[in-house]
């Protein structure tokens, strides 16, 4: 098998691995091409393609969270990963692990973990790497690195996702809800909401968007069933479509240009968050990006004539 063989075999792999420890799609896509690059640029061999190949991506992937997470400090309004459509790894072993690990609630918790310690908890809880393959990517001790995951499992227990278990139940209730969503029916909405559910919306100071988070579920339910309908009337458009492995939406301005996208956390029959995804920095992707501020000029123009 010829090297470029060998390195696209493995590139899903390498994009799992790295989108997980950046949410970034296009900076996860940086960091499979940098680490093809360096195996490329090598003169040996190495025994194991998948172990070597790891342990880089996994270091380039550190080294790029690092930065980034500065420059999350001054990021205007909530943060949320760059949506993903679809994971290109699979594995029928590990499916449940890497199902839980790539939602945007689970991304969201891994933030609170150290470069080092996402990275560590990530090869060996999702990706099932041993220790002495951890511990060459991360640089350090195998006792370091078991350490290190015992500090990063204390952090993501207390708040670790669970999300309904059966996709079919998850994703007839996504139907429902966009449904009623489309067709302004509040009361529809109300009644598949969780009653401590949260709206939240990432513009990234580039989209308009909420002030601030909405909860419960007679707010939110009025807030998006009297909103959305009037998207519809300006030839909005949405598709349901898998988000990080949860049910959601893309939707189109209409010329079929991305807007936003809208990801459900589900649990127990109800919709526990719903996030939005409005800076076109993180939809473009998914395909070509809409001009958003537009889209709300014209809804507001809607509304005011009635």
């Amino acid at each position: 098998m010829s090297k470029v063989e060998e390195f696209e075999e493995l590139r899903p792999l390498l994009f799992s691995i790295a989108y997980r420890i950046l949410g970034s799609v296009s900076e996860a896509e940086d960091a499979v091409q940098e680490t093809w690059l360096r195996f490329d640029g090598s003169a040996t061999r190495p025994t194991s393609a998948r172990a070597f190949l790891s342990a880089v991506v996994t270091r380039i992937s550190i080294d790029v969270l690092r930065s980034a997470r500065v420059r999350r400090e001054s990021y205007v309004g909530p943060w949320f990963p760059e949506p993903l459509l679809s994971d290109p790894y699979e594995d029928p072993a590990r499916s449940v692990e890497l199902a839980d690990s790539v939602s945007m609630a689970a991304l969201l918790l891994l933030e609170r973990l150290t470069p080092l310690e996402r990275a560590v908890f990530l090869m060996r809880e999702v990706f099932a790497f041993g220790f002495d393959d951890i511990a060459e990517a991360v640089g350090r001790s195998e006792a370091a690195c078991r350490q290190l995951l015992v500090r990063a499992r204390a952090h993501m227990e207390a708040g670790r996702p669970r999300f309904e278990a059966d996709r079919r139940e998850r994703q007839q209730l996504a139907t429902r809800f966009f449904d009623a969503l489309k067709d302004g029916d509040v009361d529809g909405l109300r009644d598949l909401l969780a009653t401590d559910v949260r709206l939240v919306g990432d513009g990234g100071g580039k989209a308009p968007q909420l002030a601030r988070a909405l909860m419960g579920a007679d707010k939110v339910a009025r807030v998006m069933g009297g909103f959305f309908p009037w998207l519809i009337r300006i030839d909005v458009t949405f598709e349901p479509h898998e988000i990080n492995g949860q049910p959601g939406a893309i939707f189109r301005d209409r010329d079929g240009k991305v807007i936003q996208i809208v990801a459900l956390d589900v649990l127990d029959g109800r919709v526990q968050t719903i996030r939005v995804v409005l800076n076109p920095d993180k939809l473009g992707h998914v395909g070509p990006v809409g001009d958003a501020w537009a889209v709300d000029r014209e809804l507001k123009q809607a509304r005011r004539r009635g």
